[in-house]
């Protein structure tokens, strides 16, 4: 299971990304990046609005014994800067 934390809410409505957007990424992501262990950051390409512009949404996950929390998520133009090719 997938929670969000109420900061992760506030963020994702201040930067314009819906809530179905970030558990998408959350759970389907393009790539997967660890940060640390128990954490991780996910990330897919995303049209917003639909049909709009391309944008690399990346969503920070803990992950838990039992289920994983969206700490933040957040959304940028810069997709070659942030994107892995390793």
């Amino acid at each position: 299971m997938i929670a969000l934390s109420e900061h992760a809410r506030a963020q994702a409505a201040r930067r314009g990304i819906s809530v179905e957007t970030v558990l998408a990424v959350a759970r389907a992501p393009e790539q997967r990046l660890p940060v640390r262990p128990g954490r991780e950051i996910r990330q897919a390409r995303v049209s917003i609005p639909s049909g709009g512009p391309l944008y690399l949404v990346r969503v920070v996950v803990d992950a838990g014994p039992t289920e994983e929390t969206v700490v933040t998520a957040y959304r940028t133009s810069k997709i070659d800067k942030y994107w892995s090719t390793t």
